[in-house]
């Protein structure tokens, strides 16, 4: 949570537990919630609940829409709730196993795999959802490859930590037999294991003239990549959750946050957490008007420094918090693990799993 947060009013157990009946009730029905609602469930006298809503009512944790007899949440409500009073685990241990078998049935890091974490979250969480694919927070070199092509002609081959492939011609000075490549990449990849672009360019200066020439050439290929990086992103849920809306506003802001790319790739670069796994929770865009009626609950997942993405869910503000960020938390867990396993096999040269 931001903004507030932390100088919200302290409350009693008993207020506690009123308001959250408050947010439980109105997520599910979204009808104020009337004082007599709430005598049954904690057995105390009405005029003891009423006196306490009042309390609650008058701190600006719940409202009354309207003339209405009962009340509601408000921003302030919701953001008690998620700091102090949301569970830890708003999830079944079978929704979990099942959340589980389903995500590792699809091909790990594929586009399947996306799909999928995007159709779970949304399901468990009856909100909208994003996902987007893990991608290098920062290039880092890997190993190379040098192939004499024809007369001055080389093809350098370099490959980044996760994968990604790099090919580029070079135009050498002279002729340059293959068995002296082969060497001079056998010295540049037990030397540069691991650098950054920058890194690589500084690892360079000591290098023989033919060597920092390949190595500028894959600083260059290893800033351009840094540079154009683009999250592709997976959605699910959006039709659904439109009808949660109770006025065009919020429809209107939850559209635009799914198909306006350059405004998600700034909501994510602004919102999104810096740690892994940690879950984010914006109730009501957290002082952002253009995302005044939406809730949003972020994580990041992957290999922390290495390689990450993001997975989140979103809808109106009276989102079930509950299943939101439990459903969140879960699946970016969870693909924290398969991704830090695929990524470790990789750098061991071992197809995931070996």
């Amino acid at each position: 949570m931001t903004l507030d947060a932390s100088t919200l009013p302290e409350l009693t157990r008993r207020q506690e537990d009123i308001l959250t009946l408050i947010v439980h009730y109105y997520t599910e029905m979204v009808e104020p919630v009337a004082s007599k609602q709430l005598v049954e469930r904690l057995g105390v006298s009405s005029a003891t609940i009423r006196n306490d809503m009042a309390v609650l009512e008058e701190l600006g944790y719940i409202a009354a829409p309207h003339t209405s007899a009962g009340r509601v949440p408000t921003e302030k409500g919701y953001r008690y709730f998620v700091k102090h009073l949301v569970g830890s685990n708003d999830l079944s241990s079978h929704e979990r196993t099942l959340i589980a078998e389903k995500l590792q049935l699809a091909p790990i890091a594929g586009d399947q795999w996306m799909r999928a974490a995007a159709s779970i979250l949304a399901r468990t969480s009856r909100s909208a959802s994003l996902v987007t694919p893990p991608i290098a927070e920062n290039n880092r070199f890997k190993h190379i490859e040098l192939i004499s092509i024809q007369g001055r002609l080389v093809l350098m081959v370099l490959v980044l930590h996760g994968g990604t492939v790099h090919q580029r011609m070079l135009n050498l000075a002279e002729p340059v037999p293959q068995d002296v490549l082969s060497t001079v990449a056998n010295r540049i990849n037990t030397l540069c294991p691991d650098l950054s672009a920058n890194e690589l360019r500084i690892k360079g200066v000591n290098l023989s003239m033919l060597e920092r020439e390949v190595v500028d050439l894959a600083a260059d290929l290893m800033e351009q990549a840094d540079g154009s990086q683009t999250r592709q992103i997976y959605r699910e849920g959006l039709s659904e959750v439109i009808r949660a809306f109770q006025d065009q506003q919020g429809a209107q802001q939850v559209v635009r946050v799914f198909e306006e790319r350059a405004f998600m790739d700034t909501l994510l670069t602004d919102m999104l957490p810096s740690t892994v796994n940690r879950v984010q929770v914006f109730v009501a865009g957290d002082g952002r008007e253009e995302l005044s009626q939406l809730s949003i609950v972020l994580s990041r997942y992957g290999v922390q420094g290495q390689l990450s993405g993001a997975i989140g869910v979103l809808g109106p503000t009276h989102i079930n918090y509950g299943r939101a960020i439990s459903a969140v938390r879960f699946v970016s867990s969870l693909m924290t693990h398969m991704v830090a396993a695929l990524y470790a096999a990789d750098d061991k040269g071992l197809p995931p799993g070996e």
